[in-house]
């Protein structure tokens, strides 16, 4: 009688088993490389130069602000020659709104809900899922909506900034008008084509250029608020409350435009983790604040001087001999703005990616260090290619205008939300107190969102045609993840059982170490299933290698690695990155030798388990399963995605119906 090596559990096993492979590290090499443990970036620099940094990328959107917030907000009153109850109205609508969104909301209050330093919805998301103790499907919601709105502002932004800055190519010379969209476009394929390179190499410009350019809007709007004294009455916030009790026809149209003002806003708590909260607010109490208020006192004093120059109050406050200069330098300061929106919008896909609300994509690091300086292809080219239809589409900055706030205001309604389910989930505050202090910002958030929500014909329908497209699907890939791992879970043979199975077999033990790479650490990879099956041996080594990503957004040295031996030849090895970092096995498996795994990297072989997911559903459940494996196919080749080497890896598949 010939004895079968192979336990007669695992052949049941093997034709319907399958590895969930969609949680895996990112990045295997053979070798160990050096520590990878996140560090503080903001320990190592100077409180002036963390200041000046922050001035740069966290404040280019909100301060290209002015170029477009109160001309907007004047044309949506309707009145040709506006007088002082329009424009003082319209400025103590516009301070307000800065002191009660940007300076409580997120200066005072949201920048001190950080995650291990980390800001942004996604984050926000973590620490509610953390403090609640298990998974919420409607704060799920709440974080894939807030994700899938910023995509819609992360397209809108270039195009507005950079549109509404060369526009002042027609003050210059009137003759240039006819060239303000090819240069536009020139200037936003350039800026998407250098995104590969990386910003490293520019970016210690950002912040000097953007000091500049804030102190230009505060020394414009001093010129301007030296003729006309009188528009500091504007502080008082009765004239905003008197415009709007007076004008209700237009009060909501007028809201719309004045929120154009405090966009960027979000900017501040998603890069908390790259500045820190003292840096940022010292930029935005000590700088950009005042510089902004000055600027649009300015525009205000003009116009109160004279109302024909309300149609382009920006660059009509320079004089004719500066004008070209102060084109280029708005020019300059949109780019900028630009930049920053890009980079969160590949910070923020990666994010997603790491959490499980996208497939997984390429991302390269364009800086040596530097974990925030990265490249995501596929979000970069979509973003142009929709900065370019939205340019071509609406043809002027104002007209995009009323396409921008509705996702902004949209993403500032969840973050509060999601903020407000934070301290009563941590048990910070009790669930009314916690209500009643978010009320005024919340409330006046919800204001300006339905004050945006009626120039969805006007525009508005793009970000949310945008998010909705996003939403639908994360969703789609999230729900997919689930079905799968469900699937898997109920025909999966578990370690323990496997590892006990395998003492009484006569299978062929080969010398070097095997590492079977399975997203969930109890169960046995089908990979070495059919490597049993097909080859009938085991290595000497066999390491089951599990990748898991925190709930937070960088790993200690002391949870990086887990290294437990089972007994016999297996060992389960456990490396954990957070969720902001790309994980890279290569380095981390150099804490796994410190944890007690000893391996020969030129004996090693790693095997990856590929899975073909097949739609079975029917009707709304049939389309999004199908959604789900056209995303599947579009995920990148898992071997260059993990960074293995290709002559040591071993890939085997399977269909999976979901």
């Amino acid at each position: 009688m010939i004895h079968d090596p192979i336990p007669r559990g695992v052949q049941t096993a093997l034709p319907r088993f399958d590895e969930d492979a969609l949680d895996i590290a990112d990045y295997l090499k053979a070798e160990a490389g050096p520590d990878d443990i996140h560090t503080d970036a903001t320990r190592r620099q100077g409180l002036a130069a963390l200041t000046l940094g922050a001035v740069g990328v966290v404040y280019g959107d909100i301060g290209t602000s002015p170029i477009y917030a109160f001309r907007e907000a004047i044309r949506a009153t309707g009145v040709r020659d506006p007088g002082a109850e329009e424009v003082l109205g319209i400025l103590s609508l516009l301070f307000w709104t800065l002191i009660l969104i940007v300076t409580v909301k997120y200066v005072f209050v949201l920048l001190r809900a950080d995650n291990r330093g980390e800001g942004g919805i996604l984050s926000l998301y973590t620490l509610v899922r953390l403090a609640a103790g298990r998974r919420s499907v409607p704060v799920l919601v709440l974080a894939l909506t807030g994700a899938a709105l910023f995509a819609g502002d992360a397209a809108i932004t270039p195009a507005i900034s950079v549109l509404s800055a060369v526009e002042g190519l027609g003050l210059v010379l009137p003759a240039l008008s006819a060239y303000v969209l090819p240069v536009t476009l020139g200037i936003l394929v350039a800026l998407f084509m250098v995104q590969r390179r990386g910003t490293a190499s520019v970016a210690r410009l950002f912040g000097p250029i953007c000091v500049v350019w804030f102190l230009t809007l505060a020394g414009l709007g001093l010129w301007h608020i030296a003729e006309e004294p009188g528009v500091l009455a504007a502080f008082n916030p009765l004239w905003g409350l008197g415009f709007l009790w007076q004008n209700t026809g237009v009060a909501f149209v007028v809201l719309g435009a004045v929120f154009l003002a405090v966009t960027g806003g979000e900017a501040l708590y998603a890069d908390l983790g790259h500045f820190g909260r003292r840096p940022i607010m010292l930029a935005w109490f000590g700088l950009v604040l005042p510089a902004l208020m000055l600027n649009y006192l300015g525009q205000g004093a003009m116009v109160l001087a004279n109302p024909d120059l309300a149609a382009e109050s920006f660059f009509a406050m320079a004089p004719e001999a500066l004008l070209p200069a102060l084109v280029v330098l708005a020019t300059a300061a949109t780019v900028i703005a630009s930049q920053a929106v890009i980079t969160g919008a590949f910070s923020m896909a990666r994010g997603a990616i790491q959490l499980g609300f996208l497939p997984r994509l390429r991302i390269q690091h364009t800086a040596e260090g530097q974990s925030g300086q990265i490249y995501i292809d596929a979000v970069n080219w979509l973003l142009l290619w929709g900065v370019l239809w939205l340019v071509l589409s609406f043809g002027s900055s104002s007209a995009l205008a009323s396409a921008y706030g509705i996702a902004v205001t949209g993403t500032m309604v969840l973050t509060s939300v999601l903020g407000v389910l934070y301290l009563v989930r941590s048990g910070r505050m009790r669930a009314p107190l916690a209500a009643l202090a978010a009320a005024p910002v919340l409330g006046v958030e919800l204001v300006f969102l339905a004050s945006n929500a009626v120039k969805i014909a006007d525009g508005g329908y793009v970000p949310v045609a945008v998010a909705a497209v996003v939403g639908m699907l994360m969703w789609a890939w999230w729900r997919g993840t689930q079905a799968v791992r469900t699937r898997v879970a109920k025909l999966a043979i578990r370690v323990d059982s496997f590892v006990r199975m395998m003492r009484g077999s006569s299978v062929n033990v080969i010398p070097g170490t095997a590492f079977f790479l399975t997203g969930d650490p109890a169960i046995v990879p089908s990979a070495l299933l059919h490597n049993i099956k097909h080859n009938r041996v085991l290595h000497e080594q066999t390491v089951f290698l599990t990748v898991e990503t925190l709930r937070v957004p960088y790993a200690t040295a002391e949870e990086r690695a887990t290294v437990e031996p089972l007994g016999g030849c297996f060992v389960r090895v456990i490396l954990r990155f957070g969720f902001m970092e790309t994980p890279n096995v290569s380095r981390a498996m150099a804490h796994a030798r410190a944890a007690g795994l000893k391996f020969d990297v030129m004996a090693s072989t790693f095997f990856l388990g590929r899975r073909r997911a097949v739609a079975t559903g029917a009707g709304w459940e049939l389309m999004m399963d199908r959604l789900y494996v056209a995303l599947s196919r579009m995920a990148a080749d898992p071997t260059d995605f993990y960074h293995l080497p290709r002559d040591r890896v071993v890939e085997l598949g399977e269909r999976v119906a979901i």
